[in-house]
């Protein structure tokens, strides 16, 4: 598509604080920058709606796996400062433009932990790229960033102020900037969202296991999966070093071969059996997904009831498809795993230092990266120096992306072809 000037938009998340103290507090207390925790009040307003049974059965749940429906983000507005290019929504990041221009906006997450809704209200978007790859265009209202994740769009504003707004994915705070036709415009801040909560069907978790599900839906605690664990390395939403997890962990079950390669290229991923075990589950995990699901058409949790246009990853599909053709020859698969309590992140249930040795990608070789989501926080996984084709159903249109963000108790497959040597 054609476009006249473009713009560069790099969201990111500043804390005044030092990063060990930040660290230390969630060690301590999980929750400590969650303000958002329920009340008595959020109880008896979920017995208004739901009943008494249901209501008590879902507090229940929650206490028994000693964790928050409100637990979206670690690290939250209340210690966070959101940044466009660098300023808060105080100094107004003004992006200029001409009356009747196409504006190219690029997009870059560039947080430490922090998960972006992204919109310019009143003003559709056509996303053209994804992660610096060109797509077939899409038009949208909103779209969510992960962390390390990147977005091209397109618009045409007829305002001359429009607003560009970034709120986190917990609806705890939010960075602005403007489109504007000469310095000094300001758009009006646009209302933030309600605060949201996780639920059993927003996580899409199905039968979601630790140990066994009770009646009515509760949960019963198995005195085998282990709450107390060692320390484990973050992945993902928990992440420092900007989402950028390199595929190092336990090797041990987890390179699975397959002597049928038909077979394996005719049977969706989502359909075949799991690994749940002690070589992949190990004291870092806390929970399993007894049944993830791919959930690449869901926007995410927050959007549940959204009326208005909201990209997915179902949505992608690439210009030309990927040179390489070959079927996966091998298939890999790993699990995104931790303790939410104790502030715990592994894969497959072990910490970095951990593991025996990387998981093995063979140079040259086509294979497929299996990842399940065991943990109750949306992961974004980035694989370092390769491309990963996200198997989204587009056939060989499959999207290509350095970064996936992986829902809780969702599994996603993704195609490599291992061409660049090195860990």
């Amino acid at each position: 598509m054609t476009y006249d000037p473009e713009d560069v938009v790099v969201l990111s998340d500043w804390t005044f604080d030092s990063p060990y103290d930040v660290f230390r507090n969630l060690k301590v207390a999980e929750g400590y920058y969650n303000y958002n925790q329920r009340t008595v009040g959020d109880f008896f307003k979920d017995v208004e709606t739901m009943g008494w049974d249901a209501a008590w059965s879902k507090a229940g749940m929650w206490g028994r796996m000693r964790m928050s429906p409100r637990d979206i983000l670690d690290v939250t507005g209340s210690e966070y400062t959101y940044l466009m290019n660098g300023s808060p929504s105080a100094s107004n990041w003004t992006g200029l433009f001409r009356p009747g221009e196409k504006i190219r906006l690029r997009f870059i997450n560039a947080s430490a932990m922090t998960f972006f809704d992204v919109r310019i209200p009143g003003l559709p978007m056509t996303v053209i790229s994804a992660d610096g790859q060109p797509v077939q265009p899409v038009e949208t209202d909103e779209f969510r960033i992960g962390v390390a994740e990147t977005y091209d769009v397109i618009v045409q504003p007829t305002d001359t102020a429009p607003p560009v707004f970034a709120q986190s994915q917990d609806r705890s705070g939010y960075v602005r900037g403007t489109l504007a036709t000469r310095k000094g415009m300001e758009a009006p801040v646009p209302p933030m969202y309600p605060r949201t909560e996780r639920g059993m069907a927003a996580m899409g978790m199905g039968a979601m296991s630790m140990g066994a599900m009770g009646k009515d839906g509760d949960m019963n605690m198995d005195s085998g999966m282990d709450m107390g664990g060692k320390m484990a390395m973050m992945s993902g939403s928990n992440d420092k070093a900007h989402g950028q997890m390199m595929m190092n962990g336990a090797d041990s079950g987890m390179n699975k071969m397959s002597s049928d390669k038909a077979t394996m290229n005719e049977v969706p991923t989502a359909g075949r059996p799991i690994s749940h075990g002690p070589d992949n589950h190990g004291p870092g995990a806390a929970m399993v997904a007894s049944s993830p699901q791919s959930r690449l058409d869901d926007p995410g949790v927050g959007f549940e009831t959204a009326n208005h246009r909201v990209l997915t990853y179902s949505q992608l599909q690439s210009i030309e498809g990927w040179p390489d053709k070959r079927p996966a020859e091998r298939e890999v698969e790993l699990h995104l795993t931790g303790n939410m309590e104790r502030y715990m992140w592994s894969f497959d249930g072990k910490k970095f230092s951990e593991v025996d040795g990387p998981v093995k990608f063979y140079h040259g070789e086509r294979l497929r990266l299996i990842l399940v989501n065991d943990s109750m926080m949306d992961h974004p996984i980035h694989l370092h120096g390769m491309w990963m084709e996200l198997e989204t159903g587009a056939g060989e249109y499959r999207p290509r992306k350095h970064t996936i963000s992986v829902k809780p108790g969702e599994r996603v497959s993704a195609l490599i072809t291992a061409d660049a040597p090195g860990d």
